[in-house]
């Protein structure tokens, strides 16, 4: 088993090296799918702790020889944004246990956020009732890709977000999939296209990206409608659909 563990939190490396052994048992489950999320405790610090499901056996070759593993990509990348003034989890430890030189299960241990709202509580929200928050999150995107930072699964549930001493404040999760470089504004557009939301509040969005980086509001618009309607027909091709999502 390896264990990559943030200096900061060695006090806790017991703990920690027994999270393989105790996932099963212990905390409470906060997103069931291919991978497992669930908050634990230990030693009285609230810990967000991601199983990432064995691959299959193509990809095990790849991520145990020649890429590095989603679960090592999480642990790495936070510290990146830190640097650059920008909010997601303190990472606390990445654990990797293997068979025969192969991945087998990963775990990426990082403090649980605070924050408690995310992105999905927009998909019908009437954009008069949210233009504070939206425009927050419009300029802080802008900030992000002027930092040369794309987050390539910036998604409703990957966004959370609350108002802190009159502001809002913004965390990334599930950051294993990141580009960093220059972000062109047609790119940045296109970066919108996973999220809910109506057609009003695509546009408010263009307008305020637009503005914060000193863009063309038509062109933005044109740009993050176009990349929203693709992204969501593509979707529902390759999916059954289970939301009612309007797409114009």
């Amino acid at each position: 088993m390896t264990v990559l563990l943030n200096p900061s939190f060695n006090h806790l490396r017991k703990s920690i090296e027994s999270i393989p052994e105790r996932f099963e048992n212990e905390g409470k489950i906060i997103y069931r799918g291919r991978n497992l999320i669930k908050v634990m405790s230990i030693e009285g610090v609230d810990i967000n702790v991601k199983r990432y499901a064995i691959p299959m056996l193509f990809n095990r070759i790849i991520y145990s020889f020649f890429r590095s593993p989603k679960g090592r990509r999480a642990f790495d990348y936070p510290k990146l944004l830190l640097e650059k003034g920008f909010q997601t989890p303190m990472p606390i430890a990445y654990i990797e246990k293997r068979r025969y030189g192969l991945i087998q299960h990963s775990y990426f241990i990082s403090l649980q956020c605070p924050y408690k709202r995310n992105f999905y509580e927009f998909g019908d929200a009437d954009i008069t009732e949210c233009t504070e928050v939206v425009k927050a999150f419009a300029h802080y995107t802008a900030c992000l890709h002027e930092a040369g930072i794309l987050h390539r699964d910036y998604s409703p549930g990957n966004i959370l977000f609350d108002k802190v001493e009159g502001k809002y404040q913004f965390s990334l999760v599930d950051i294993n999939r990141m580009s960093f470089g220059k972000v062109s504004i047609k790119n940045g557009c296109a970066n919108f296209a996973r999220l809910w939301g109506q057609i009003p509040f695509f546009k408010y969005i263009a307008k305020e990206y637009a503005i914060a980086r000193g863009a063309d509001e038509v062109l933005c618009s044109k740009w993050i409608l176009a990349y929203r309607k693709k992204f969501w027909k593509r979707f529902a091709r390759r999916h059954v659909v289970k939301y009612n999502l309007k797409i114009e």
